[in-house]
């Protein structure tokens, strides 16, 4: 059985993320954890009767409906949780609590030219919870990948939980992982990439023959170079490591993100050890 936490505000980008998870989990035991957190000082206010329109409780009982009308798997259960006070020590909490997997959240994208990749929630929860985190953009196709990618630098050590989290994604379907390497211009891996290159090889060798290929892009900045390989590969998915802060940062966390297209359609799939 997996559990899957969705914070949820009542947004569209909220209720798109948990119908991609449900889509995307389709053929899995799942309890999905629909977690509101009131602020302390919305808390304070009053609302008259349950069927106030802004009342969370009414709005989470008929988020509640929808997502089970949405639901074609019978083994797919529901859980409804409104908590006050502070939101990444709420998750926090759930994740002991309702011993958690994967942490599932919507994020708008970018209306603006200087505006972050992912919102403020969201980005807190990659940084400070240590659980694997769904990032999913408001206009992504609801569809299980085929193209995964998996930008990296070689210089993590690929442990167990890292590589029996790309499997779980792998064993959804049929899908192709594209393991890519952003270089400088007759660059040359160290010993230790190396090693960490070849452990890799050989995990997916021993475990997705034939679905899986290494690409080194040279001569461009690390976001440039992914955006140009997820726009020619037609990628539904990229995988990081939250311990490789090389692309964590530059790809989700720069303000800058004027050229920055993928984010918007790509979800982004963020593995903790």
């Amino acid at each position: 059985m997996k559990n899957i936490l969705v914070p949820v505000d009542f947004s569209e980008n909220a209720e798109n993320a948990l119908h991609y998870a449900q889509v995307l989990f389709d053929d899995l035991d799942c309890n999905f954890y629909l977690l509101h957190v009131d602020t302390l000082l919305n808390a304070q206010k009053t609302f008259s009767g349950v069927e106030n329109a802004e009342n969370p409780k009414f709005r989470i009982s008929s988020l509640y409906k929808k997502v089970k009308q949405w639901s074609t798997n019978g083994h797919h259960r529901f859980h409804s949780i409104i908590e006050q006070g502070f939101f990444i020590e709420t998750v926090k909490k759930q994740l002991l609590e309702k011993q958690i997997d994967l942490i599932v959240m919507g994020t708008k994208g970018v209306s603006g030219l200087r505006e972050k990749v992912v919102g403020s929630n969201a980005g807190d929860v990659i940084t400070k919870v240590q659980c694997n985190t769904l990032v999913i953009p408001k206009d992504v196709a609801f569809q299980v990948p085929l193209e995964i990618a998996f930008p990296t630098d070689f210089n993590i050590f690929y442990t167990h939980s890292i590589l029996k989290s790309i499997s779980e994604i792998l064993q959804l379907d049929s899908g192709q992982i594209r393991i890519m390497n952003v270089s400088k211009k007759d660059a040359q891996l160290n010993n230790e990439q190396k090693k960490n290159k070849e452990y890799l090889t050989d995990y997916v060798t021993e475990s997705f023959s034939g679905r899986y290929s290494f690409h080194t892009i040279t001569n461009r900045k690390v976001k440039a170079a992914i955006q140009c390989f997820v726009e020619s590969r037609d990628i539904d998915m990229i995988i990081m490591v939250a311990k490789n802060l090389n692309f964590i940062q530059q790809i989700l966390f720069d303000s800058i993100v004027e050229k920055i297209s993928f984010h918007t359609t790509v979800p982004f799939y963020v593995i903790h050890e």
